[in-house]
């Protein structure tokens, strides 16, 4: 069987540092890779991925990731944006590592670019359910499994 082909870029538009470098982010957008596909990541500030937020999603706050399918012929085409600050904030309270935060929201935002969705339950668990088969696979615990504070 043929793996799907991954046409990636990548743009950081961030101050935050030690974040992810491109091959992680290709390794895990390839492991949730169910047919070709060409995705640009973008990693943005807060301020960015607020505007975003509002005038797309009508929501005045900055959300941890954001995906914008472009087109499904003759591949998977679309963009995604990760806000490095809400992802650094939602890892530190979940107590987990913002390495397997990023490798979440990755899976998440190509799933989401597969069509996969959660605004109906039955289909949030089965995206919930490949999110942490592809992220075990990766190496990282399951990401709805959020740490008690000790």
């Amino acid at each position: 069987m043929l793996m799907p082909k991954l046409s990636f870029s990548i743009q950081y538009a961030t101050e935050n540092e030690n974040l992810p470098g491109s091959s992680q982010f290709r390794r895990w957008a390839k492991a949730a890779l169910r047919v070709d596909t060409e995705a640009t990541f973008r990693i943005v500030d807060e301020a960015e991925g607020r505007e975003l937020n509002k005038t797309y999603r009508g929501k005045d706050y900055a959300t941890n990731v954001l995906t914008f399918p472009l087109t499904e012929t003759p591949y998977l085409m679309g963009d995604i944006i990760i806000c490095a600050p809400v992802v650094a904030a939602e890892a530190k309270v979940q107590h987990k590592s913002e390495a397997a935060h990023y490798a979440h929201l990755t899976v998440h935002g190509i799933l989401h670019l597969h069509g996969y969705n959660h605004e109906v339950e039955a289909q949030a668990h089965l995206m919930e359910a490949l999110e942490t088969q592809i992220l075990k696979k990766l190496g990282y615990p399951d990401p709805y499994l959020i740490a008690e504070e000790e």
